[in-house]
């Protein structure tokens, strides 16, 4: 296919991926992120599954897999703190800062964009069309949909059926030096830990630090606790101390004392002792919402959907990352082996949409054993 004009909104890992990609095929790309500030520093861990050390391999950034901490064990935890059950299980968790911060670099000066937000694409079989909230205007050969849970490009192709279904219950989660774990947390370090009963699921793990640190009493713990909250209190959920209301989650920052310390009490009298230390050790948690979407259509005329922006899985998974993955790699593959976009277009999303109902269909299924 000859080079075409790609412009991609969203500007986290598959809009990076993306980018790098068909740059590297020799396509004109410019990413567009929203984001002023930028998306540095917002990750936590990842697990390195076969798509996403593919794309590594492929796009040159191989050596970013071995910047992780290694879970030599699982183990779930009473809620005496005791352990119930061991399980030898070693897993890697890769820095998503180093991931993030690693492909920043290689795509290509002056094509990533911030402070570029997309408020509406129009399709249509000879391009598409990006508008932007100042009311400006670009037309490209192709739109990539790469921004995620609150997707605008998904709107243009699914334009009945684009709104994520909420599962009802959200994720705390906190991210802290491992050195503010107090000692009688320790049993917390080195092993993926765990505590489930029944209306209860809370976990946690070892991180890098955020510039790849390994080594002992330089890496992060993440914990995160899955809560129920209903429909009619979810507004609130996401309102932050200054009346702020987020549509998918309260960033770290957001939540007031009170509610601070609301978390803390109820983390003494529900979780082991070792979890609600670590829950009393962040002094700013956010809270993610947890949300399924499946896209009738993953493609438009001239656009095409990846990551979270077509099928939004439950994190339970740890398949998000490379779900993205493996998107971008058969969408370069399609453009690349097809003579027209229309016919690559339509490989491309016979070659996905069952991968990404198979993984909602997963998510859901371990989401239903969660709480």
């Amino acid at each position: 296919m000859e080079k075409l004009r790609i412009r991609i909104v969203g500007g986290s890992l598959a809009g990076l991926f993306a980018g790098i990609l068909l740059q590297n095929a020799g396509h004109d790309v410019r990413v567009y992120e929203r984001s002023v500030s930028g998306l540095a520093g917002r990750g936590a861990g990842l697990v390195g599954q076969s798509d996403l050390l593919r794309i590594l391999r492929l796009i040159g950034c191989e050596q970013v897999a071995h910047v992780g901490v290694v879970a030599k064990e699982r183990i779930y935890l009473n809620h005496d703190g005791s352990i119930a059950q061991t399980v030898h299980m070693p897993q890697t968790q890769i820095s998503w800062d180093i991931l993030f911060d690693t492909l920043a670099w290689r795509i290509a000066p002056g094509s990533y964009v911030l402070g570029r937000q997309v408020v509406d694409v129009v399709d249509g079989a000879g391009g598409a069309e990006l508008i932007f909230d100042d009311g400006t205007r670009e037309t490209a050969d192709l739109v990539i949909g790469a921004d995620g849970l609150g997707s605008v490009v998904r709107r243009a192709v699914n334009p009945e059926d684009h709104q994520n279904h909420y599962s009802g219950y959200v994720a705390w989660r906190g991210l802290i030096p491992e050195t503010s774990l107090p000692l009688d947390a320790g049993l917390l370090l080195d092993r993926f830990a765990f505590h489930v009963q029944p209306g209860v699921h809370v976990l946690g793990y070892l991180v890098p630090g955020s510039k790849g640190e390994r080594q002992n009493g330089s890496r992060r713990y993440n914990w995160v606790w899955y809560r129920k909250v209903l429909q009619s209190e979810l507004a609130g959920t996401f309102t932050d101390m200054d009346n702020r209301r987020h549509a998918f989650s309260l960033p770290r920052g957001g939540l007031s004392r009170d509610r601070l310390e609301a978390l803390r009490d109820d983390a003494r009298q529900i979780l082991p002792h070792q979890f609600a230390l670590a829950v009393a050790a962040e002094p700013s948690p956010s809270i993610q919402g947890i949300f399924d979407y499946e896209a009738p259509r993953m493609i438009g005329r001239s656009i095409a959907l990846i990551g979270d922006a077509a099928f939004v899985a439950r994190p339970h998974t740890a398949m998000g990352v490379s779900k993205a993955a493996g998107d971008v790699m058969a969408l370069s593959n399609c453009l690349a082996r097809e003579r027209d976009l229309t016919t690559a277009l339509q490989r491309y999303e016979a070659d996905r949409i069952v991968v990404g109902r198979d993984i909602v269909a997963y998510g859901l299924q371990l989401g239903a054993s969660a709480l």
